[in-house]
């Protein structure tokens, strides 16, 4: 058993990470800036804890995560403001590493996009950019870290029924929230991807033997 602390505990993957994390029978402490969606994160198993993370400050942030296992982020801005999305997926995802290290929770998993990279190619005049560029300068921070960091990274998510099956070269391009959730219980349960980034869409291939190899 280990005691998970969840940022964006209210996202669809993070509900359904949630779940399958508390059946196997982790502790997860999801945060969240609604009070109105405690209920939600309670009916999937979760421990609601609420705080806004584009206000908490990085001694905040630290006081959060000090005396859990794991740190899994999975907050964003949801197609926000561009503001709020630099806020969020750049700012408060980079004092969370920070926060992390200087609290003593080596683990951290980052939820991000399979386009995080240097040359992510958006256009800086789209709004997208905001998102693109936030997300390849945490991941690189998080990279840069002593922690034992895992990023993963799926493709464009969808509501589709999970088959519980992911790959990266292939034609989709597209990935089911389910089997985002999937990848990401069985990473954080599995040292052995620590230093990895896990770029992937739907697929063929059962997630375990995927993180395989």
């Amino acid at each position: 058993m280990s005691d998970i602390i969840l940022f964006g505990g209210h996202g669809k993957v993070a509900l359904l990470a949630t779940r399958i994390l508390t059946d196997r029978g982790h502790r997860v402490t999801s945060v969240i800036r609604n009070p109105e969606q405690e209920g939600d994160v309670r009916a999937h198993g979760g421990e609601p804890r609420v705080a806004d993370v584009q206000q908490q400050s990085l001694t905040d942030l630290e006081d959060l995560v000090r005396g859990h296992d794991a740190v899994l982020w999975s907050a964003g801005a949801g197609g926000g403001s561009v503001d709020r999305t630099w806020a969020i997926d750049r700012d408060a995802a980079v004092l969370s590493v920070q926060a992390a290290a200087r609290a003593g929770v080596d683990r951290y998993v980052m939820v991000s996009w399979s386009g995080s990279q240097l040359d992510h190619g958006i256009p800086q005049d789209q709004d997208f950019f905001a998102y693109a560029q936030s997300k390849m300068i945490a991941d690189a921070v998080l990279r840069d870290s002593d922690l034992q960091w895992t990023v993963v990274a799926p493709s464009t998510l969808t509501d589709d029924e999970p088959t519980g099956r992911v790959d990266w070269d292939g034609s989709s391009s597209q990935v089911p929230r389910g089997d985002v959730a999937h990848v990401v219980a069985d990473v954080l349960e599995d040292a052995s991807t620590a230093g990895r980034t896990i770029r992937f869409n739907g697929g063929s291939t059962p997630v375990a033997d995927f993180l395989r190899g």
